[in-house]
């Protein structure tokens, strides 16, 4: 699996020219509504080229669900698979073209190409929210969403988790690098990556100490591994 950090929380995973993207905020929408919060980084304009056959939005907050970003992949011409929790399905698929909308809550699971989408409980401001495993056949990968440190997600998480990918930043209800530590260490996985910093705030990402770290860099594509 082929992993691309698209900043904040957006992820590009691929594998055999399937790609799935998750959480993409590609725009500065949110800095043309808070001027404390423009982007520190301009976009990669090949991202736009690309053709997600998944799109999956964990929650309804701008930086996870961008309707500027969103349009630039769910059009008239795009047919797409997209999972969105109800917040976010009740506005995305009003979008044009032909995509499959698959309202997704913890517990639910979609497979499509061989890879297994199971969506998870987020301890979220937005009480829809979700995290999302994808089990290629291989190997698991956890998008944790946004989310704070809560006991009752880890019953729904196996032991068998290949990298967990979660916030660090501690703000808006999400994980502090303590508590995203302590995260990592109970869900075991082999791979820790840091994500949901560096677009809005200047977190030094050297400080976050936990076993088995891989900083991904921006828009650059990397296969993982330890």
């Amino acid at each position: 699996m082929r992993i691309t950090w698209l900043g904040q929380a957006g992820l590009l995973f691929e594998k055999n020219g399937f790609k799935i993207m998750i959480d993409p905020y590609l725009s500065d929408s949110i800095g043309a509504l808070n001027p404390s919060k423009h982007r520190r980084f301009p976009v990669d304009e090949k991202v736009f080229q690309m053709k997600p056959d998944v799109m999956i939005f964990t929650h309804d907050h701008l930086d996870h669900f961008d309707p500027e970003t969103a349009e630039k992949f769910l059009h008239e011409n795009s047919s797409v698979t997209v999972l969105s929790p109800q917040t976010v399905w009740d506005k995305v698929r009003h979008y044009p073209g032909n995509h499959n909308h698959v309202l997704v809550s913890p517990g639910t699971t979609w497979t499509e190409n061989g890879i297994r989408f199971t969506a998870v409980k987020a301890e979220h401001s937005d009480p829809k929210a979700i995290g999302i495993i994808l089990d290629d056949g291989e190997k698991k990968y956890y998008i944790t969403g946004d989310t704070l440190y809560n006991e009752a997600i880890f019953s729904q998480i196996s032991d068998d988790i290949y990298a967990v990918f979660l916030p660090i930043n501690g703000q808006g209800n999400n994980m502090n690098m303590t508590d995203a530590a302590n995260f990592a260490a109970r869900i075991g996985a082999k791979i820790t990556v840091p994500i949901h910093y560096g677009l809005f705030d200047d977190i030094p990402i050297d400080t976050f100490e936990v076993t088995n770290k891989i900083t991904l860099k921006l828009f650059e594509e990397m296969e993982i591994s330890l």
